[in-house]
């Protein structure tokens, strides 16, 4: 990778996170994440390789699947995973939660979705209530997290899993080719589409911010594993045992 990104900058901050931030450019922030999303989330992907199995498996035995979304922001993509499911016809309840109570006021002023709950809990208190889920994803929060915070994630993912569930953690990757094609498509819209948001500066922090395959495979316990994915993607996965 060469000196450029070489090393993960855990200290660099994004203007998003600040509590003090402009607030109207967080909502367009907000707004503006299912572009993003969109592009470099690969969500199609997660729903029909890990959401979706687990949705008719469920519906095979006539229940309702349950799924939570972590660090959800504006909740786009839960929209979306509710969104393909009730086109397939599988019964779906999502609990989205966020530890920022700015986010879920954007989420909740959104025309509501059947099946979708916004709860500003965290995993820890969902596993002290004997909450259970078929599959627990987030999206784009691990480069957000410290190490303890990053071992409690995983360790409440764990307790939250019914049999045969599944965990997965999306992430940018850090590579020189994610940065450069981040900062090269985002630019013509800078002006236009992004302006008067933090995705520009903020998506650059981030991949800065994120871990490589290797670092992150180095940081987990036993049972996790690392998948590469479409583009600059990194998923987090566990699978629980029938």
């Amino acid at each position: 990778m060469g000196a450029w990104l070489a090393d993960r900058d855990a200290h660099a901050r994004e203007l998003m996170d600040d509590p003090a931030c402009d607030l109207a450019m967080l909502e367009r922030t907000y707004e503006r994440f299912g572009i993003v999303n969109a592009v470099v989330s690969g969500q199609r992907a997660v729903y029909v390789r890990w959401i979706r199995p687990r949705l008719r498996a469920r519906a095979a035995v006539g229940d309702v699947a349950r799924m939570l979304d972590v660090g959800t922001g504006g909740a786009d993509l839960p929209r979306r995973y509710a969104a393909w499911a009730r086109a397939d016809g599988l019964p779906l309840e999502i609990v989205a939660i966020d530890p920022d109570e700015r986010a879920l006021e954007f989420a909740r002023r959104r025309p509501a979705v059947p099946g979708l709950t916004l709860r500003a809990v965290s995993t820890r208190e969902l596993v002290a209530a004997g909450e259970w889920f078929d599959v627990v994803t987030s999206n784009h929060v691990l480069h957000h997290l410290d190490g303890r915070e990053f071992g409690a994630l995983l360790a409440d993912s764990e307790a939250l899993m019914t049999p045969g569930g599944v965990v997965v953690h999306g992430d940018i990757e850090r590579t020189r080719y994610g940065y450069a094609a981040f900062w090269l498509g985002t630019w013509p819209f800078q002006a236009n589409v992004f302006r008067g948001s933090f995705i520009r500066p903020d998506g650059l922090t981030s991949i800065r911010r994120s871990h490589t395959a290797g670092e992150l495979a180095a940081a987990l316990p036993d049972g996790w594993r690392v998948r590469r994915a479409f583009p600059s993607r990194l998923e987090v996965v566990w699978e629980a045992h029938e």
